[in-house]
């Protein structure tokens, strides 16, 4: 191996956090990783990790490589993507994660598009409504829903997302049916638990905010389950239109309280800031932002 392989193998293991978890990522041997490591020390002439059999530590030099590591790096993909004259061949692995009811019901198709139009592309993709640590997870990609606060990441904004009050035409036959938001007190209401808040914020046709509290008969961390409650008649429920539109459309969940409205939020493309975005990753990218847009299709189907 030469050294731009082994200062790539160095810039793996600070990101992944230890040598045990680069290999993982990388699915080769422990002993493969320090071996590589120890070789590079050798070759520049000073330690770059102290390390203990559960972390590794950058040294002061070892700092100073990582940052000069990482730009020499990302500036050797770019000039390999852009001196090329014949078209760049898509290829690698594409670790992504997304959450789990938008990936099911509205990445499948722009996946499949994708792999088509690129054979020599791999996929490792990861639906699920937790946080991953893209760094030390070895996550180049991800699809975040909402407010983004970690500055260590970069984002790139996708789609709009708008959500919906609604419930079941059962519902509202035994338990009537709420005209402004005071009523709502004496409804049953389902929530989605991984929100940080347990209030909702919404705005009047005269533009005035609302403030409601919510004292939840059901807290559930998936909004496919959530959906299926309000159909069954079980509450109230507050859910984005890319989850129920369809049910809105074959009117198993009827809109309420249309008089007001839900704070929009935005779907992003996450990656590590300050770090080279892959070819695949920003074609990727730019087909979600063309299949979806301003105006996305769930929400033009109810």
């Amino acid at each position: 191996m030469g050294q731009l392989e082994d200062m790539a193998m160095f810039v793996r293991v600070v990101d992944a956090g230890s040598i045990t978890r680069a290999a993982e990522q990388l699915d080769i041997a422990k002993s493969a990783v320090s071996r590589r490591l120890k070789e590079l020390e050798t070759r520049i002439g000073t330690q770059l990790l102290s390390r203990t059999t559960r972390k590794s530590n950058l040294t002061a030099a070892g700092a100073h490589y990582y940052q000069q590591a990482k730009t020499i790096l990302d500036k050797v993909d770019v000039l390999n993507e852009q001196t090329s004259g014949a078209p760049t061949t898509v290829e690698g692995t594409l670790k992504m994660t997304a959450p789990l009811s938008f990936g099911l019901m509205h990445l499948n198709t722009v996946i499949h598009d994708y792999a088509n139009q690129h054979p020599n592309l791999t996929f490792e993709l990861d639906f699920s409504d937790r946080q991953a640590n893209l760094i030390e997870e070895g996550y180049e990609l991800a699809i975040r829903i909402g407010e983004l606060k970690d500055s260590s990441y970069q984002a790139k904004r996708l789609t709009p997302i708008r959500s919906v009050i609604c419930a079941s035409p059962e519902y509202l036959r035994k338990m009537g049916t709420p005209k402004v938001i005071k009523d709502l007190k004496h409804h049953r209401v389902l929530q989605y638990s991984l929100s940080k808040h347990n209030h909702l914020e919404l705005t009047d046709t005269q533009r005035q905010t609302h403030i409601l509290s919510m004292n939840s008969k059901m807290k559930v961390n998936n909004g496919d389950f959530l959906l299926d409650m309000a159909i069954k008649g079980h509450g109230i429920v507050f859910l984005p239109t890319f989850i129920v539109y369809k049910t809105l459309a074959r009117g198993e969940l009827v809109p309420i309280l249309q008089n007001y409205r839900l704070p929009v939020s935005n779907a992003y493309a996450v990656y590590p800031n300050n770090r080279f975005l892959s070819q695949r990753c920003r074609l990727l990218i730019d087909l979600i932002v063309e299949r979806f847009g301003d105006n996305p299709y769930w929400d033009e189907l109810y």
